[in-house]
């Protein structure tokens, strides 16, 4: 590396590596997001503003101190802090941060064992992929990088590191997470619990439905709670869609957000929703309301999921469904104001089966019924899955049902398990098809 350290640059650098390994690890909630293990590769920790990624990086070291690494050669730096980027704002900011790590720790070049470099909010420096493949080539030193920004993006970073990167997506808390943090955790198996402890534990679950798992709002009040999750939809929309993209329609934008999160679980398609906006005075084309679309999923504020089987024409008419980030926004953004149940639980079912590496889809059968989800997972495995929170109705039993036992009768849901997953304590009397499993909802949750 050339070009000397400016004086200044240096003490704040020294400072910062010092301080950042001389600090105790802070006491945080484990977290349960799957990290790939592939030696070599940096590891590249995305997720939607104020999911959890720093208390992820600190886990990270604290998984490597206790495999024998030496504390001094895990700095964790963030660069949220503004007098590292009033310096130096470029590259050169991490190729002095690098030169400055090697004059504290100049054994780390020995390599035995491997030194790490935590780089919390690296998308702020441009340029930093070019650092980290040189980095990942020449040094004997790890990198591990976080990011809130879709510059830190799969396809991004796909693209911009090429094959040097494997990512671990980072979720709001889970349901057994937010129990975890709350010190609810149970340590046994459901066949196990007391009824005291199946009463807490389903009281817990309406409470997640309702409030969600940002990690800083599990103790916030309503109104701050309420406040704070505005706060980081518009942080998110500012920075990571109009900010990064230059959208010059801030107010389509907007009505967008608004239509999409309303909306949670249910259908829509980019034909109604250029009318509607064209009936509001706003004129947009097609094709940029679909980036604008795609923006906010790799945002991480929504999920999208399109029909599963058939033929491409197929897939790219039929409507897309639209899920929340979090259960927590549906209260943000339902006509009413209030929590649908419904639309929360399956908004936490589908970010459960992420969070299972699974490849997520809907389907719809030849009679036009719906199944909610078609899950293949990492193993091989696909399960057909309808969500209901209350299946007393024998008229809705029989729809969810039907729709589940035709599916199974053609091509795509063929070999698949069926399940229904409900809020029920017990699975509902009358008459219940072998080929489907029924799950509360509270168990299928707390699997092992």
């Amino acid at each position: 590396m050339d070009g000397k350290i400016p004086e200044g640059l240096q003490r704040l650098l020294r400072q910062k590596l010092i301080d950042a390994v001389q600090r105790p690890l802070p006491q945080l909630t484990r977290r349960d997001t799957w990290i790939p293990r592939i030696p070599g590769k940096t590891l590249a920790v995305i997720g939607m503003r104020r999911s959890g990624k720093t208390t992820l990086l600190w886990q990270q070291v604290g998984e490597r101190l206790a495999g024998g690494a030496e504390r001094d050669w895990l700095p964790l730096v963030s660069f949220e802090d503004e007098r590292l980027l009033a310096q130096s704002p470029g590259v050169e900011l991490l190729d002095h941060l690098l030169e400055t790590f090697f004059q504290l720790q100049p054994q780390v070049r020995t390599g035995q064992p491997r030194g790490c470099l935590f780089l919390d909010e690296i998308q702020r420096i441009p340029g930093w992929e070019g650092f980290v493949r040189r980095v990942m080539d020449t040094e004997p030193i790890d990198v591990v990088v976080s990011g809130s920004s879709a510059e830190m993006l799969s396809s991004e970073i796909a693209s911009s590191l090429r094959g040097r990167a494997v990512e671990a997506v980072v979720f709001p808390f889970s349901f057994r997470e937010c129990l975890r943090h709350a010190g609810l955790e149970p340590q046994q198996p459901s066949s196990h619990w007391s009824s005291a402890e199946r009463s807490q534990l389903a009281h817990q679950l309406e409470l997640y439905l309702q409030r969600g798992g940002f990690p800083e709002l599990q103790q916030a009040d309503e109104r701050s709670r309420r406040l704070l999750l505005s706060s980081y939809v518009d942080s998110t929309v500012l920075r990571d869609v109009i900010e990064r993209h230059a959208i010059r329609q801030p107010l389509a934008l907007q009505w967008l957000v608004r239509q999409l999160l309303s909306h949670g679980g249910g259908s829509f398609s980019l034909n109604r929703l250029h009318g509607a906006l064209k009936s509001q005075g706003l004129a947009i084309s097609r094709e940029h309301l679909a980036e604008l679309v795609d923006h906010l999923e790799s945002a991480f504020l929504i999920r999208c999921l399109s029909v599963v089987g058939g033929s491409l024409r197929r897939r790219m008419t039929l409507p897309r469904k639209v899920y929340p980030i979090d259960p927590g926004l549906l209260p943000l953004y339902e006509l009413d104001g209030r929590s649908n149940l419904g639309h929360a639980l399956e908004t936490v079912v589908l970010l459960e089966l992420l969070r299972q590496g699974a490849e997520v889809g809907y389907l719809r059968t030849s009679e036009g019924f719906e199944v909610d989800f078609h899950a293949r997972f990492p193993d091989g495995r696909r399960e057909l899955i309808q969500v209901c929170a209350d299946l007393s109705d024998g008229a809705t039993r029989r729809r969810e049902l039907r729709a589940l036992q035709q599916a199974l009768e053609e091509p795509i849901g063929a070999g698949a398990q069926a399940r229904v997953i409900t809020l029920d304590r017990g699975q509902p009397s009358g008459e219940w098809p072998e080929a489907v499993i029924w799950s509360s909802a509270l168990e299928w949750l707390l699997q092992a």
